[in-house]
This record gives C-alpha cells, structure tokens and sequence, in this order.
C-alpha cells in the first residue's frame, strides 16, 4: 500500500489538510514582497547635477528653463536636459565645455528616497542597480540548492522556521544597512530564504494532498504569489522611502514564527525517513480532524511495507543521484533548462513593465494581474489537458508571442507592449505548470532536492535576465528575441518528459527511475535494466 492510498482513505484535501495548507501559503506572500520590491527599493530617480549655486540641503529638482538651457546640455536621445553633465562654470558664466555631475538633485515627486538616491546609483553608478538585483537572485539561487538539500536531510518543518528567522533578522539589517555593499549583501541573503520558505512550504503543502487535489494544492500557492505581487505596488504606494518600506514588507514575519505550535512535519517525508511513531500520530490527527476514522490495520500495513521495504540509511540519496541514473538524469536536465528559461522570461518581463510608460504602480499592477488568469487556466486546465501538453503549449505560444514582436512596427509602442503583457500572461502559466510537473517528477526521498536544484536553474535565468534586457540598448527587440527563441526551444523539448496526471507520486529512486521509463517485458535489455534496478533499489 502506497502513501497516497492513506491519503485517500482520509481525505485528499480535508479540513486538516485545508487548514494546514492555508497558513503555509500566506508566508508565499511575504516571498513575493522581498522578491519584487527590488523594483521599487532600488527605482531609478530623475536626476540632475547640483549646481555651484545651489545648497545641496534644500536644492529643488524643478528649475525654470532659462537656467535649464544655460546650465545643462540636451541630451537627443532622452528627449530631454543632461541628467549626468552640466557646463562648466567660468569666472565670466557658463562655458561651452561639459563636466560630469559631483552632486545630484532629484525628482522627489515619487518617490521620497530609494537606493539609486541614498547612494547615487545614476549614470555611470547606474548598472550598480542591475548588479544588485542580480547579486540578489544569486542569493535565490544559493538558497533553493542549501534549503532544499538541508529540508530532506533534517526535515521540512525545522527548515522552513529557520529561513523565516534568519529572513526577519536580515531584512531588518536590509533597512538599516549603512553602505551598499552591507544592502547586497544582505539583501542576498533575504533573496536565499525566500526559497527556504516558498519551495519548502510548498513540498509540505503537496506532500499532504492526494493526487487529484495537487492542482489546487499547488495553483494556490503560486495565486498566494501573485496576491504579494499585487500588494507590493500598495506597500510601495504608501510608503515612499526605501528604507520604511523594507520595515514594512519584513516585519509580518514575525506572526509567521507562531506557527510553530501549529504546523506538523509532512507525514511522507516521517514514513520516508523511518520515524513511522510520529507519522502514526500526524495521520491519526488528521484523520480525526477530517472526520474519516481509518482503522489501525491499515495504518498498521502502510508503515510496516515501508519500514520492511526501505533501504538501510547508509547511502541517502543526494542530488548527485539526478545524474546518476539515465532516465532520471534526462528528465532532470530538460526540468532544469525549462526552469531556466520559464524564470528568465517571467522575471524579465516583470520588470520590464515600465516600458508600459505612465505610472510605475500602475503598470506594476498591471503586470501583476495577467497573472490571475493565467492561474485560473491552470485550474481549468491542467486536470484535464494533463502537465505536459500545458507546459509545452504555453512555452511555445508565449514564445511565439515574443518572437512575433518583431513584426511591431516601432513606432506602435502600445501594441510592444501588448504583446509583452500577452507574452507574461502565458509564461506565467507555464511557470505554475513547471512547479507541479517537477514536484510530481522527482521521488519522495529526493523531492525538495530536484525542486530546489531545478529552482537553482531557475535563478540563473533570474540572474542573466538584468543584462539581457541591458541588450535593448544594442538592439530594442532583441531581448524579445532571446526570451522567445528560448521559450519555444524549451516547450518542444518538454515533449520528452513523461506525464504525471493522477499518477502516484514515485517513492524511491528507484520509482523516479522507473518512472516513464518504457521497459521491454522479454529479452536481454529488460534483464540489464532489472539489473540495474536493483543496484538502485535492492529491495525492489
């Protein structure tokens, strides 16, 4: 009797499994803040050399033309004054000579102060801003790898609390960091426990779901995502200086640190790791709570197939064991390429919504809402149509979508700009597929391994998509270009990677090595694969 067949007999998303599930997604809103308000903390500032004249206390942004025209060059390719040179000043007036700015005033009718202000991250200082949300994504990265290996080692429960603390005491250094190197670093830091929290509540919220109910168990989450996305631009609205509002998006973790009396560690992951007494206890009380009784027998068969057929503890499997055998293997590098490409084009589309021009929460928002139907598809859908055909289908459309901005006409910027909106709407779907086609890919004792390594490859598009939207400055459409020829590489590559629908979650490595892994009945070739088989597993 498998894990899931349990699950079955006591409800596949009862009120245990409700209640639970629901207090581990509100912390998914609390990711999205540090995750996205990057682009409000570190928000370019219009700005302008301070003048000889001018104290730099009280210095004003707006000036009357006359003096604009005789202290500032045009610049033709903004449209507008020099915000990085002035002319030089002479003992009879201006001369016609430039001299880069020393000092700057800046436009305050936004924003009160965010890091670009605080410390002069403008013109030349200006790709320090890209350099830090890309140092940030880095910390995202290192942090999928760290927690999700440290969560199947020693628990999801112990985990999750330790990122949530070490996420409290980091985001506050974030607000009070007196350079911007210590802003970095720290920032990263914040940027590693996002995946501590978000991927680790995630497995424990679809550990506890029986088949049918991992769509909603893991759409939701990912809406849980969106609705911090949204709130971000009322946060930034609100509260306009960079340093209060990184206060405001950090403290409400310390509500989440009373979960500790509340939330249980995941029943599989107790079963896996042969604590059989405690999983015992947490299906017993969730069971009652759901109003099902399952009797003890079965329970009783559950744990003692696992305990009789699990392999010694000697040789825990590692996340060298994706590469190790050749059916796990290739799924594993086709996941993570798609990760890849999947978060490069989300996050470079997300924070390219400025191209929408007009106002900045306004535009944020917009971007943030595509993402609502996008999930909804999903609900709809991915029951249905089965992970793979949605995966592949909205990779290649988005990709399509990318690509076909080619044909815009550049003077139709709200058509561009349509067709990148379009282009989100899409690849956040594929997003939200990808997220429960790995988790249902990888086995049990290796799960929170293969999602974080696969959200390791995801943070490498995060990190690289800064610099290829940089590339607009070469050619306007080429980071379309890149995302789309990308996206449509990795939808057809999808077509190799074995559906999942109502499928039993695989327990062992040798289950996820199994799995979609075609084996012929007779032969030569089906006695090598046994072979192989039990080198993995050898109680199978």
């Amino acid at each position: 009797m498998a894990y899931d067949d349990v699950i079955l007999k006591m409800g596949e998303f009862g009120r245990y499994q409700r209640r639970i599930y629901l207090m581990l997604c509100l912390p998914a809103i609390l990711c999205a803040f540090h995750k996205l308000a990057g682009v409000f903390l570190n928000a370019k500032m219009e700005s302008r050399c301070l003048l000889p004249f001018e104290n730099a206390d009280n210095a004003t942004f707006g000036l009357p033309t006359s003096i604009l025209n005789a202290s500032y060059p045009w610049d033709a390719k903004a449209s507008s004054w020099s915000q990085c040179e002035r002319y030089n000043e002479t003992s009879g007036g201006w001369a016609n000579s430039t001299v880069k700015c020393q000092h700057y005033v800046y436009n305050r009718t936004q924003y009160a102060s965010t890091t670009a202000s605080q410390w002069d991250l403008v013109c030349e200082r200006d790709w320090l801003r890209a350099t830090g949300d890309s140092i940030f994504m880095v910390g995202v990265m290192l942090g999928s790898t760290i927690f999700g290996a440290l969560s199947d080692k020693f628990g999801r429960r112990n985990i999750f609390f330790l990122s949530l603390v070490i996420q409290l005491v980091c985001g506050i250094a974030v607000a009070v960091a007196p350079d911007f190197i210590t802003y970095v670093v720290f920032r990263a830091i914040v940027g590693s426990t996002t995946s501590g929290v978000f991927l680790v509540a995630y497995v424990i919220a679809l550990e506890m779901v029986g088949p049918k109910k991992r769509l909603i168990a893991g759409v939701g989450c990912q809406l849980f995502f969106t609705a911090g996305y949204i709130m971000t631009a009322g946060f930034a609205y609100l509260i306009t200086d960079w340093r209060l509002l990184q206060l405001a998006i950090t403290l409400p973790s310390v509500a989440f640190l009373l979960y500790w009396w509340f939330i249980p560690e995941s029943a599989r992951w107790l079963i896996t790791n042969g604590r059989m007494s405690e999983a015992r206890e947490i299906l017993l009380k969730a069971s009652k709570e759901n109003g099902v009784d399952i009797p003890e027998s079965v329970l009783e068969q559950l744990l003692d197939e696992k305990d009789n057929n699990s392999t010694p503890d000697t040789n825990k499997p590692s996340v060298f064991d994706l590469f190790r055998y050749p059916n796990l293997r290739k799924k594993s590098m086709l996941l993570f390429f798609n990760w890849l490409v999947n978060s490069g084009t989300y996050y470079g589309l997300s924070w390219n919504a400025s191209s929408l021009g007009g106002n900045d929460y306004v535009n944020f928002v917009i971007s943030g809402l595509v993402e609502v139907p996008a999930y909804t598809f999903l609900i709809f859908t991915l029951n249905r149509w089965g992970r793979k055909i949605i995966l592949c289908g909205c990779m290649i459309v988005s990709g399509s979508i990318l690509v076909g901005t080619l044909f815009v006409p550049r003077d139709m910027t709200w058509l561009t700009v349509t067709f990148a909106m379009a282009a989100k709407l899409v690849i956040t779907a594929s997003y939200g597929a990808i997220y429960v086609f790995t988790a249902e890919q990888f086995p049990t004792v290796i799960r929170n391994v293969g999602l974080g390594a696969s959200s390791t490859f995801a943070r490498v598009g995060g990190v690289i998509a800064p610099y290829i939207i940089y590339l607009s400055s070469v050619w306007e459409p080429l980071p379309f270009v890149i995302f789309g020829l990308s996206s449509l590489v990795g939808g057809m590559l999808s077509l190799l990677l074995p559906e999942t629908l109502n499928k039993k979650l695989p327990e062992t490595i040798a289950d996820g090595e199994a799995f979609g892994k075609k084996l012929k009945k007779k032969g030569k070739k089906n006695n090598c694969v046994e072979e192989r088989m039990n080198e993995i597993d050898p109680q199978k």
